[in-house]
Formats: C-alpha cells, structure tokens, sequence
C-alpha cells in the first residue's frame, strides 16, 4: 500500500467514525443529523436567506424546504421575509432551536477536546493548518 492509498484509507475511516458518532448524538435529540447540521450552519449566523443555507449544506432548494418544513414545525427554526429583498425569507433558530445547536456544539467541543488530548500545543497547531488547507481544496 502507497502512502496515498494508506491516507485514503485513514480519512475515509475516520470520516465513518465521526459519521457513526455524529448519528449516535442526534438520535435521541428527534432530529436527524441532516436537520442537525442546519441548525448548526444557522447557530454560527444570526439568519442566513433559505437559498444560502442551502448552498452551506449542498442540498437543492426543494430539499431544504421540505427540511425546514420539519424544523419549524418542531419549534426549532422560523421563517421571515427579508426586509430588503421581497422574494427571499431568511431563516433563524427560534430559543429551543439555539438551545439544541449550544447543547451539540458542547458535544462536538468536547469531542475534539477528548480527541486531541493527546497532541502537543505545535501538533494541535499543525492539525488546524492542515485541516484548513484541505477544507479550501473543496
């Protein structure tokens, strides 16, 4: 195995890991961990335009619909035209909302604390530079 296939091989196993993880967390929250990740795109804005947060999640408009749909419905998001564009409504976390996206957070905080409690100061620093190099590849 080269070294390109062994990183491959890393990434996509650590990729299913936090996958299995982020699915064990959201499962008693009564949201899937696709409504989850809205609400966590909406907690790091004060509103984002619907076709925004659709970009933000790679999900077509049709799709976010039907999400938010759910999401309001539960009490965890609402909908609002915006002021100086008629045609787009924005999208925010009601108070139950933000309280669901700090209490994930926490968890996602302290996953990183429990995951990187073994690293150096300069190797943590080198994680955050790579994991910022490959996130501008996308």
């Amino acid at each position: 195995m080269n070294d390109t296939q062994r990183l491959t091989q890393l990434i996509v196993e650590f990729y299913e890991r936090l996958s299995s993880w982020e699915h064990c967390v959201v499962r008693d929250t009564g949201v899937t961990p696709t409504q989850m990740h809205a609400l966590e795109i909406l907690g790091s804005h004060t509103a984002l335009r619907m076709k925004e947060l659709a970009e933000r999640m790679g999900v077509t408009t049709g799709t976010l619909t039907v999400l938010a749909d759910r999401l309001e419905k539960a009490g965890l998001i609402r909908r609002k035209p915006h002021e100086e564009d008629r045609r787009s409504i924005l999208v925010e976390l009601t108070v139950q909302g933000h309280a669901l996206y700090r209490q994930h957070d926490e968890l996602h905080t302290q996953l990183t604390r429990d995951l990187t409690a073994g690293l150096t100061d300069s190797e943590r620093t080198a994680l955050s530079a790579m994991l910022e190099k490959m996130i501008r590849e996308f």
